[in-house]
């Protein structure tokens, strides 16, 4: 999450009856650290899960649960509501509620100012498999989508009844995810991006090898910045500890032979190609089967080494690549070896950073190198950085990669 990725935003979360509602909780909390204002509206049913005391208390606004509430001046809270928002966002959307939704229905404050709205329409359906999966449900379910309302899930897994399936709501870190998404430009839309981030292990032998300090963080938040402006993203990600952002494809790989050989089957289908791994250059030829034992007269094994594949170069010698996009971490001198990189791999655009004042750190500052000179952009949070390069990546897209 970027800081106040969501400033400006004011989203009308409606909450209906459902055990899920206590998830909502830790939604709100997300959304308003983001910098959106929270309007709560909670149905009857869901005040039986939650209090109004407590998100009142998390989004720092009166709740409203009635039509006639005489708070709004003019006792017509589904007008005014609804007209301040940027999007209603019902957490958790009962089968109930779905079902009203499909046929117009305006029988209480929620289901009213739904129906009187002018801004976007999300849903998140939260309910049993069974319930989900009556053909009524589905029905319902398809008539939204056929009107334009935005459906956020569900996901698989269990239940509170006690059973496993579909039906089970996203959980709040996904929800905002998708919520974020939703809002943010779509300078990508219609794209495919292939990805790679982290670090590759090289083995030495089964418990010893050769990687680096990579973290990933940096690939991560360009492949969740690449799906939120509306690209297809397919994330090859060596060997590290993050989440899979939402809405992406992931693989898992380990060594650079692996990530190349990866990159080499997918990249056919892919019109962006952005080498954001650092790969390690070398690797031991014919890594031992069994753990490496000191010896009595404690000599020290000697290795050979061979080199790894260039990914980068090797999607770049393609007849009809895709528009390429290196990185490069430099201990020094990053001026001079990011254009001799960039030459060298022959890609239109790469982006420099001195990797040992960021690895493992959560912001980062860049040199855009192209043939025409180079750009420095400001030390900024990895995920608003990675924002700013899709745009420089869009701006800089071939005309002949549109998609027709």
């Amino acid at each position: 999450m970027a800081t106040a990725e969501l400033a400006g935003k004011h989203l009308v979360l409606g909450m209906t009856g459902g055990i899920a509602c206590y998830k909502i909780a830790e939604l709100t909390r997300l959304l308003v650290k983001a910098g959106a204002t929270v309007q709560v509206v909670m149905t009857e049913a869901a005040t039986q899960f939650i209090t109004p005391v407590t998100m009142q208390a998390l989004s720092g606004r009166p709740v409203y649960t009635s039509q006639w509430d005489a708070r709004v001046p003019n006792n017509m809270a589904h007008i005014d509501l609804s007209r301040e928002a940027d999007a209603i966002v019902i957490a958790p959307a009962s089968t109930d509620f779905l079902a009203k939704l499909a046929h117009g229905m305006a029988d209480d404050l929620l289901t009213t100012l739904c129906v009187a709205r002018e801004c976007p329409l999300l849903v998140v359906p939260a309910m049993n498999r069974q319930m989900w999966a009556n053909p009524a449900t589905q029905r319902n379910v398809a008539q939204l989508r056929a009107d334009g309302v935005e459906t956020l899930g569900p996901d698989s897994g269990p239940q509170a009844c006690g059973e496993v399936g579909d039906g089970r709501m996203l959980e709040p870190e996904a929800v905002y995810e998708a919520i974020a998404s939703f809002f943010a430009p779509k300078v990508l839309a219609g794209r495919r991006v292939l990805l790679t981030a982290g670090p590759t292990f090289e083995p030495i032998d089964p418990v010893r090898g050769i990687t680096n300090r990579s973290s990933g963080k940096m690939g991560f938040a360009l492949a969740r910045a690449a799906q939120q402006a509306g690209a297809d993203v397919h994330l090859v990600a060596g060997p590290v500890a993050l989440d899979t952002p939402w809405g992406v494809f992931r693989e898992d790989v380990q060594t650079a032979q692996q990530m190349h050989d990866a990159v080499m089957r997918a990249v056919p289908d892919y019109d962006i190609f952005i080498a954001v791994a650092a790969v390690a250059d070398w690797r031991v030829d014919h890594a031992s089967d069994h753990k490496i034992k000191k010896t009595v007269d404690h000599r020290l094994p000697s290795f050979t080494f061979v080199e790894n594949p260039d990914i980068l170069a090797a999607v770049a010698r393609l007849p009809h690549p895709p528009f390429c996009v290196g990185f490069a971490a430099e201990s020094g001198d990053l001026d001079v070896h990011g254009e001799e990189k960039r030459a060298r791999k022959n890609v239109p655009l790469l982006i420099g950073n001195l990797g040992p004042l960021t690895f493992g750190r959560d912001d980062n500052e860049v040199v855009l190198f192209e043939a025409s000179g180079q750009k420095k952009l400001p030390r900024a949070d990895k995920q608003a950085l990675a924002s700013t390069l899709i745009a420089e990546i869009a701006k800089r897209l071939p005309d002949t990669s549109l998609i027709s």
